[in-house]
This record gives C-alpha cells, sequence and structure tokens, in this order.
C-alpha cells in the first residue's frame, strides 16, 4: 500500500511525504524535497560575476575573474554534493532496525542503520531558528546506564525546517499499531511520545 500527503517548509517550499507499507512489520517513509532552482542559481551565479568583474574593472587584474569563476564552481559543487538534499528515506522493519537513508542533489547517497534494540524512543523536538521548528528525533540508549540517553539522532535533516503537522503525522505513522494519525485530525498517540 503506498500513498503520499503534501506539506510545505517554514520558506514555503513543498515537501512529499510517501509512505509505503510492505508488511505489518516494514514500512518505509521517503520525504521529496524541491529540485534546485535555476532561478536562484542563475541570481547567485551572476551576482558573484559581477561583483568580480567590478573589481576586475577597477584593479584591471584577470585573476579576480578566474577567481570567481573557480570559487562559484567549487562552492556549486560542495553545495550540491554536501548540502542539498533531494529525498530522504527511512525504511523501518520493527524487529531489526531503522535505516535512514539521504540521497544528495550530486546523486551522493548516506546511509545509517540503527538496530532496535537501541532505540530508547521517538520524539519530536522544538528549536528556535528565527521561529519555533519542530523536528523528529530518535533517542539511543546508553549501554553503560540503563536510563541514560547516548545520542539524539535526527531522522530527517531537512526535517529540522518543517511544521510540527509533519513531524507528528510521522511520528505517529512510527507507531502506527498504536496511533491512527490523519493529516487535519488529532493524533492519539502513546503516553509520553509528544510530551
Amino acid at each position: 500500500m503506498e500513498d503520499e500527503l503534501s506539506f510545505s517548509d517554514i520558506y514555503g517550499g513543498r515537501l512529499a511525504l510517501q509512505r509505503r507499507y510492505y508488511s505489518p512489520s516494514c514500512r518505509e517513509f521517503c520525504l521529496s524535497c524541491p529540485r534546485l532552482s535555476l532561478r536562484s542559481l542563475t541570481a547567485v551565479t551572476c551576482s558573484v560575476w559581477l561583483a568580480a568583474y567590478g573589481l576586475f574593472s577597477l584593479c584591471e587584474n584577470s585573476m579576480i575573474l578566474s577567481a570567481a569563476i573557480f570559487i562559484t564552481l567549487i562552492g556549486l559543487l560542495g553545495y550540491l554534493h554536501f548540502v542539498k538534499i533531494d529525498q530522504e528515506t527511512l525504511l523501518i522493519i520493527d524487529s531489526l532496525g531503522i535505516q535512514m537513508t539521504s540521497s544528495y542533489a550530486s546523486g551522493k547517497e548516506s546511509t545509517t542503520f540503527i538496530e532496535m534494540g537501541k532505540v530508547k524512543d521517538v520524539i519530536i523536538n522544538e528549536a528556535i531558528y528565527m521561529k519555533v521548528i519542530y523536528y523528529l528525533c530518535i533517542l539511543l540508549n546508553d549501554p553503560m546506564e540503563p536510563n541514560g540517553i547516548s545520542q539524539v539522532v535526527p531522522v530527517f535533516q531537512r526535517g529540522r525546517k518543517r511544521d510540527r503537522e509533519l513531524e507528528t503525522s510521522i511520528s505517529c505513522l512510527l507507531h502506527s499499531p498504536y496511533c491512527v494519525c490523519a493529516r487535519n485530525q488529532k493524533c492519539q498517540a502513546p503516553a509520553g511520545l509528544l510530551d
């Protein structure tokens, strides 16, 4: 079974959440982010090159133009390879663990696997980023202290800039045997999940 929900981030960008259920104990969530805008890429490139041309006309040094082209290309490649995420996938197999995969605009993929025995809880964390934002996190057990938390792992990197509605929906879906949550409906989550 597969369905898709559409949300927007705090900047107004469209985010699409696809949910796939392979079996009652195996489900996948795929968050697709907007592609790189040609308009914004052109604007940044033109502004850097115009500033370089202005400096060239003052200094009459051709190294400035070469440096501007080089810096723009290196910056763009770095942005596409390390920053711009096109798609994030969360695969949950109840008895095995959670696999998180991020696909970058350059084609690079980053995969992280967390064993289910290490997962203490799934929470919705909030932060202040010019306004209050919410993001989904996994709390990992501390092997030395039974009641302690060793690490807080954010689930979606793009998720740090989304609204609470999407986070609540994903959190409810992670705990789907206990919770029925649909868009524009109140979520009945297990006690302590949304506190």
